[in-house]
């Protein structure tokens, strides 16, 4: 209880004097790197370990990112640093079409703004940010040059993964009847373990994490782990945070079913060409 106290107590002299300062002119930049497991389930079974390392190079791109979050006391930008594939010498322009793109999050009024592109054609996603019922643990640990405290919490999947797809989201869209059992059916709901640290002490943190008193730097969630390899404090070129403005403005629902028409029409069209 006392060792709780005092972690408490330093959080809140942090911020204390923090915000004292000139907290407007306050801006950084976080580099994080992610990784994520390769699940293939059922199939991986019947594959070697060759064949499956040959397969998690061809998917590098797609399970290692680096993200790059340029933020300040009330808002922040993020963006993917583009890389080519190590096999093809291409960018992985399939896996880009459920990818999150260029992120915008203004932390004052709790909004998000994020250009999303699907085949070509341009997306301008705006709703609100996703709610983190974070619950605060009494762990902490050093992540770099700085202590962190751990948190988590539980939330809606489809609250992280609502510009990606899977081929099995079209089973809802097949017919009235699933749809409407898909409705009726409790949402899934995924755990997140999250570090921040009140040495930095603004509610920021890489993609659509948020919410907590300092700095996320280190965050995990069902097979992917982001984790900060770099900060700057206070550069001395100013960093540009604002939202992006090209594209269709639209919500999250409604992008993620216009992804889900758009991929039952590229199976039905093949399925068509097969039987002619």
């Amino acid at each position: 209880m006392k060792s709780m106290l005092v972690k408490t107590s330093v959080i809140l002299l942090v911020w204390f004097s923090f915000f004292s300062a000139n907290a407007q002119e306050f801006q950084g930049q976080a580099i994080y790197l992610t990784k994520s497991r390769l699940e293939l389930g059922n199939f991986g079974a019947t594959m070697t370990d060759g064949q499956k390392k040959q397969i998690e190079e061809r998917l590098k791109n797609r399970l290692q990112k680096t993200y790059v979050l340029n933020f300040s006391k009330e808002a922040s930008f993020t963006k993917e640093e583009e890389k080519l594939d190590a096999i093809s010498g291409a960018t992985d322009s399939w896996g880009k079409n459920f990818s999150p793109g260029d992120q915008y999050k203004n932390i004052k009024e709790q909004t998000v703004t994020q250009s999303q592109e699907f085949y070509g054609k341009k997306f301008l996603v705006k709703d609100k940010l996703p709610n983190f019922n974070w619950v605060m643990g009494t762990e902490s640990k050093q992540v770099g040059n700085y202590m962190c405290f751990k948190a988590t919490a539980m939330i809606p999947k489809s609250e992280l993964t609502w510009y990606d797809f899977s081929w099995s989201d079209l089973r809802n869209t097949d017919n009235t009847e699933s749809s409407e059992e898909a409705k009726e059916t409790e949402e899934p709901m995924i755990e997140v373990e999250a570090w921040y640290t009140p040495q930095i002490p603004v509610s920021q943190g890489p993609l659509e994490y948020w919410g907590l008193p300092g700095l996320i730097l280190e965050v995990s969630t069902g097979n992917t782990t982001i984790l900060c390899s770099k900060i700057v404090i206070n550069p001395q070129t100013k960093l540009v945070i604002e939202a992006p403005e090209k594209g269709k403005e639209i919500n999250k629902t409604d992008y993620r079913e216009t992804i889900q028409i758009k991929m039952v029409e590229m199976r039905d069209n093949r399925m068509g060409r097969g039987r002619g």
